[in-house]
C-alpha cells in the first residue's frame, strides 16, 4: 500500500506542477488554432520560446532606452508584455504569407519557422546574441525569476509545507478503508464532470457550466485529500509559481469560453468547417485566421513564460516535442472543446509519471531508471494511436467538431 501511495504521491505533484500549468496554457492556446479553427499549427513551441526568452531577456538586462532597469518591478511587467509582444510579431509574420495553405502545407511550414527559432536560440555564432540568449546553456533562473520572487506572500524557507493540511492521516490514522471510500467518491465525481462536460444532463450552458466547476473543485479537494502535495515554501518552485500557473489556466479557460460563446467564436467554427460557405456569406476567413493565430499564439507565450519560471529558459527545453506534447493532451482531452485541454494536460504528465514510477517500483532489475523514462514515451504514444483510432474525439470531445476543411 506505501508503494501505491508512493506512485499516487508522484503522479499528484506532477498533475499540480507548475510545468503541466503552463503547457495547459498553450494547449488552450493551440485549441484556438487546432481545435476551433482547423489551423495545423506544428510550431507552438516557437510561441512558448518567444514568450520565455522576451520575458527573460527584458528582466536580466532591462531596456535602458525606456528607463527601465534590469531585476525591477517594472522589468517584470515589461518582460511579459515584451514576450507577448513578440508572439504578437511572429504570428503576423508567420501568418501573412502562410495562412492560404492548408493541412500539411501548414504544418510543414511551422514546424519549420520553430524549429529556425530554436536554432537561433541556441546559435553561437554571433557574441552579441549568444549573451542575449545564452546559446545551448539557455539563461539561467536566478538571472530573471528574482522580480517575481519578491512578489510572494510565502515565507523564504526551505521546509515542505502541504497544501492541504486535512487528509487522510488525519481520519483513523490512515486506514486503506479511507483512502478507498475517498476513492470512489473522487471517481463518482469525475464521472459525473464527463457526463456533464458531454452535455449528457438537461443543464442549460450556464447551469452546466457551474456544475462542472463546483465538481472541479470537489474533486481537486478530494484529491488534495487522498494524495496530499508538499511543496518548497519558496517563490521560486513552490506554492506561489504553482498558484499563479493555475490561477491564469482558470483565467485563459474562461476567455476562451467567453470567445467560444461569442459570434467570433461560431466565425471560427464556421472557418473550420467549410471556408467557401464563409466566403460566399461574405466573411474575410483570411482575417479570421489571422485572429486565431495571434490570440492561440498569445496564450502559447503566455505558458512559455510560466514554463520558465521554475526552471531556465532552454531552447531545446521548448523544441518540437513540446508541441507533441501539447497536441498529445489536446487530442486526449477532446479538441475544440473547453475543459479538455486542461484534463488532456493533467491526465498526460501525471500518467507518464505513473509509468515511469510504476516500472522503478515494480519493475526494478528488468529495466534502468533511463529506460523507465524511454519506456513511459513508448506506452504513451501506443497509447495515442489507439485513442486516435478508437475515440478521435477524445474524452470530451465530440465527433461532430472534427470535421475539419484541411
Amino acid at each position: 500500500m506505501d508503494e501505491i501511495q508512493s506512485i499516487l504521491n508522484s503522479m499528484m505533484s506532477q498533475a499540480t506542477a507548475p510545468q503541466t500549468a503552463a503547457v495547459a496554457i498553450a494547449v488552450i492556446g493551440l485549441n484556438i488554432h487546432f481545435g476551433f479553427t482547423g489551423l495545423l499549427n506544428i510550431g507552438q513551441s516557437a510561441f512558448m520560446l518567444l514568450g520565455a526568452y522576451g520575458f527573460a531577456i527584458t528582466i536580466k538586462e532591462g531596456i535602458p532606452a525606456f528607463g527601465i532597469d534590469p531585476l525591477t518591478g517594472t522589468s517584470l511587467v515589461a518582460g511579459v508584455l515584451v514576450g507577448l509582444a513578440l508572439a504578437f510579431l511572429f504570428a503576423l509574420v508567420l501568418g501573412v504569407p502562410t495562412l492560404k495553405l492548408r493541412g500539411d502545407y501548414l504544418a510543414i511550414v511551422t514546424i519549420s519557422a520553430a524549429e529556425i527559432l530554436r536554432y537561433v536560440g541556441r546559435s553561437v555564432g554571433y557574441e552579441g546574441l549568444l549573451n542575449l540568449t545564452g546559446g545551448a546553456q539557455g539563461i539561467a533562473g536566478s538571472r530573471y525569476r528574482q522580480p517575481f520572487s519578491d512578489l510572494s506572500p510565502f515565507d523564504d524557507s526551505s521546509a515542505e509545507n502541504t497544501f492541504l493540511p486535512f487528509n487522510y492521516h488525519d481520519i483513523a490514522d490512515g486506514a486503506a478503508w479511507v483512502r478507498i471510500v475517498g476513492w470512489l467518491v473522487v471517481i463518482g465525481l469525475i464521472v459525473a464532470i464527463v457526463q456533464v462536460a458531454r452535455r449528457r444532463t438537461g443543464l442549460d450552458g450556464r447551469g452546466r457550466t457551474g456544475a462542472i466547476v463546483g465538481l472541479s473543485v470537489a474533486t481537486a479537494l478530494g484529491l488534495l485529500f487522498l494524495v496530499p502535495v508538499t511543496n518548497q515554501n519558496t517563490g521560486v518552485d513552490g506554492w506561489f509559481v504553482t498558484i499563479v500557473g493555475w490561477v491564469l489556466v482558470v483565467l485563459s479557460t474562461v476567455a476562451v469560453l467567453l470567445l467560444a460563446r461569442s459570434p467570433w467564436g461560431r466565425a471560427l467554427r464556421g472557418v473550420r468547417e467549410d471556408e467557401d460557405a464563409m466566403r460566399s456569406l461574405g466573411k474575410n476567413v483570411f482575417a479570421i485566421k489571422m485572429q486565431a493565430l495571434v490570440i492561440g499564439g498569445l496564450f502559447g507565450a503566455l505558458g512559455g513564460i510560466v514554463y520558465v519560471l521554475p526552471a531556465t529558459v532552454q531552447p531545446d527545453s521548448m523544441g518540437r516535442s513540446l508541441t507533441f506534447f501539447c497536441y498529445t493532451a489536446l487530442l486526449l482531452g477532446g479538441a475544440a472543446t473547453i475543459w479538455g485541454p486542461i484534463l488532456g494536460s493533467i491526465i498526460f504528465f501525471a500518467g507518464r509519471i505513473f509509468i515511469i514510477s510504476f516500472s522503478n517500483t515494480y519493475l526494478d532489475g528488468i529495466m534502468s531508471q533511463q529506460e523507465s523514462s524511454q519506456f513511459a514515451y513508448i506506452v504513451v504514444g501506443v497509447a495515442l494511436m489507439l485513442l486516435v483510432i478508437f475515440r478521435p474525439q477524445g474524452i470530451l470531445g465530440d465527433k461532430r467538431e472534427l470535421r475539419f476543411n484541411v
